[in-house]
């Protein structure tokens, strides 16, 4: 199966299957999907979107950001929400160039999980009643926000931490081509951090660290702070993993 799944305009679409359990089961392939902007389909990337048959899209950015670059076209059967779940908006690309990449973002990934949590619970809803159906989750370059939702539910199904870090990680094939995107989308400005579109290790490693220190583990997070509880949990393994152990 490949989990780079390949596109004309996306450059950062992945299957998330594949990855095994603790207690003996694998994420399944072809049910979740992780992605750059889903705004950017068009043409045959439309219809290469469409034969992988997924039912449900959930767009993780800000209303003014669906506004300014679009959303996924609509299509027979195909369900849409938007659920920002980042409350703190900044600009990468502004940033100094002397801040460090993980140290910063580790922090920014912590504000999105103490501020959303109204909409981090709906992401896990909406996945767990899917129904069999593929479900794909996109932020704009499908790094930071995608990346934490990645990591909670991957958690939550009782992947690794090195598989979740390495997950994240692959974003680091897509850098050169979302950066390329930026300087094409942005004439005149000129891109002043450089740890724009990048994805380092460390970064989903200190982030996960943190929350086990703060809330115990993301499980703990998911129940206390989401209200997350056994059945969903069970509804999203039923959804997302094999039934061999």
């Amino acid at each position: 199966m490949r989990r780079h799944i390949t596109f004309d305009r996306l450059h950062n679409f992945r299957d998330v299957g594949g990855y095994p359990t603790l207690d003996g089961r694998t994420v399944r392939w072809g049910r979740l999907y992780r992605s750059d902007s889903l705004g950017k389909l068009r043409g045959d990337d439309w219809e290469r979107f469409r034969a992988l048959g997924v039912r449900t899209v959930i767009d993780l950015r800000y209303p003014w950001e669906i506004e300014a670059k679009g959303r996924v076209p609509a299509g027979d059967g195909l369900t849409y929400h938007n659920l920002s779940i980042e409350h703190r908006s900044y600009d990468q690309a502004a940033l100094a160039a002397d801040v460090e990449t993980a140290r910063f973002l580790a922090d920014r990934y912590a504000e999105v999980v103490a501020d959303g949590v109204k909409e981090l619970r709906q992401v896990l809803d909406v996945i767990a009643v899917a129904d069999n159906a593929p479900v794909v989750f996109h932020c704009a370059a499908g790094k930071d926000r995608t990346g934490i939702v990645a990591a909670l539910v991957l958690s939550l199904l009782g992947v690794s931490e090195a598989d979740i870090v390495a997950d994240f990680a692959l974003t680091g094939l897509a850098t050169e081509r979302l950066v390329a995107d930026w300087r094409s989308n942005n004439p005149g400005r000129t891109l002043l951090w450089p740890g724009f579109g990048q994805a380092p290790a460390e970064l989903m490693r200190q982030f996960l660290d943190e929350m086990a220190t703060r809330y115990g583990s993301v499980r703990g997070y998911a129940v206390d702070h989401l209200g997350v509880d056994d059945d969903l949990i069970e509804a999203m393994r039923a959804h997302l993993l094999t039934a061999d152990r």
